[in-house]
């Protein structure tokens, strides 16, 4: 019997079935990719730049093909997937921009005495071999944010995806080759448990960069040793509507960054702190945009919420949202399910302490809470293990500020939400959302290191 099945979560019809990889096999790779390190050291910036320019292009010739992979072994709908490989796009093209402007320093000695008459050139050099591990939920763009700016500043790269996703994850690797990445520089692997610890220990692996949950996090930094880490975690992403709220804007974003991917985004807006005084209005609002939003078969051209990714996940969210209605939540719409499929729910008067808010629920589902002030929202907000990012409707520009300076989160993105990203722009929380930061540039930094020559 195969170790893994890949599993089509909305029909239930099995994709492939394959064996994991073993020890002996993830040795075999980091040796090949200690010894292509030399292969990378001979590559000027220029060539690894324009490899990434080409993969970019590639990106964009097999969109449609990719997208339909994702969507088969994820169930994120179709257009969902597409624009995903369009901001892979983007993520390749950044990658490629900031290959050729990985630039250093130059520090005069005659700043402090006594004066030596010295110059300090400060370079930063590629750290050797990162392995890089993604999740399911964005396999294509996750992982070109860590393969693009890896692979731009020199390094070589291990990369092991999310087991459901091996035949995107495959072509990705593939398109990486046809644009000239060396087959010895870039190596996919999908390990066990036992031969993916080999390889986080491994002392010719020098840096880890990880998407995924926290207690994965926790046991890779375990096992890990002294090695640079790069954690994006998960996040309980908080939504704030001010009175002053555009209110149609509000929704709109609470739809498309909470109910999109099923709601299986670390940015989705998780908790909606609504102010009282456009409570009502609000969710009127939000229950009637919700209401028109198709639910079904993630492969036709107009759904917008498709399965979560299989049983275990949909019974989970769906215990969380049954404990806080039997804990007195109202339901304003949803709280319905078929298959691996949740409808978008919406509930009001949920506990603060209910698990639903309390802890990271990846699906489809808005809890809304009323406020009365700045004072009362502040803690709430804080008063959790994660702080990735947050998002607050509002023209009030000093209110803003005063938020983003008490709010516990990597991002406050203004009259937007949560679930805002440029591929350029970094990217990390604080907490236990993560360490380190992603964003093409602060990603290249990350997986670098300064070196310094005195002349």
């Amino acid at each position: 019997m195969a170790d893994y099945q890949i599993i089509n979560p909305y029909s239930g019809e099995p994709i492939e079935a394959y064996e994991f990889h073993t020890r002996e096999q993830v040795a075999e790779a980091i040796e090949a990719l200690v010894a292509a390190r030399k292969t990378q050291q001979a590559t000027p910036a220029f060539e690894r730049s324009n490899i990434l320019l080409k993969l970019a292009q590639l990106l964009l010739e097999n969109k449609e093909d990719l997208a339909q992979l994702v969507m088969q072994e994820t169930s994120k709908t179709i257009n969902d997937s597409r624009v995903e490989i369009d901001r892979a796009y983007n993520t390749a093209l950044a990658s490629a921009m900031e290959a050729r402007s990985i630039n250093g320093e130059a520090l005069d000695s005659d700043a402090y005495p006594p004066m030596r008459e010295k110059i300090g050139v400060v370079l930063w050099k590629p750290l050797g071999t990162v392995l890089c591990i993604t999740p399911f939920n964005f396999p294509i763009n996750i992982a070109l944010h860590k393969i693009g700016p890896a692979f731009a500043a020199g390094n070589t790269i291990l990369f092991k995806p999310g087991p459901q996703n091996k035949r995107s994850a495959e072509r990705l690797v593939a398109l990486c080759y046809a644009a000239g990445m060396d087959r010895s520089v870039l190596k996919m692997l999908i390990p066990d448990i036992d031969a993916t610890r080999y390889a986080v220990s491994h002392p010719e692996i020098q840096a880890i960069n990880f998407t995924g949950g926290t207690a994965a996090a926790n046991a890779i930094a375990a096992d890990a040793g002294y090695k640079k880490m790069l954690f994006e975690l998960g996040g309980n992403d908080p939504l704030i509507v001010m009175p002053d709220a555009d209110l149609d804007a509000a929704v709109n974003a609470t739809i498309n960054q909470r109910f999109a991917t099923a709601g299986q985004r670390c940015t989705a807006a998780k908790r909606l702190f609504v102010h009282t005084a456009v409570f009502d209005a609000f969710a009127e609002k939000l229950v009637a945009a919700t209401a028109r939003l198709k639910v079904g078969n993630p492969a036709e051209e107009d759904t917008f919420i498709g399965p979560l990714i299989h049983t275990a996940a949909a019974d989970e969210v769906e215990a969380r949202i049954s404990a806080a209605v039997n804990a007195g939540a109202k339901v304003l719409f949803g709280h319905k399910r078929e298959g691996n499929i949740l409808w978008p729910t919406i509930l009001d008067n949920v506990a603060d302490d209910a698990e639903l808010v309390a802890e990271e629920t990846f699906g489809p589902v808005v809890p809304l809470r009323k406020f009365d002030d700045e004072a009362e929202l502040i803690p709430l907000i804080n008063n959790s293990p994660f702080g990735l990012q947050a998002g607050v409707f509002t023209q009030n520009l000093a209110l803003a500020k005063r938020l983003y300076n008490q709010l516990d989160v990597g991002l406050l993105a203004v009259n937007d939400g949560p679930g805002f990203r440029a591929e350029h722009f970094p990217f990390g929380g604080v907490k236990e959302s993560g360490v380190g930061r992603e964003g093409v540039r602060y990603a290249i930094r990350e997986m670098s290191y300064q070196k310094t020559l005195v002349i």
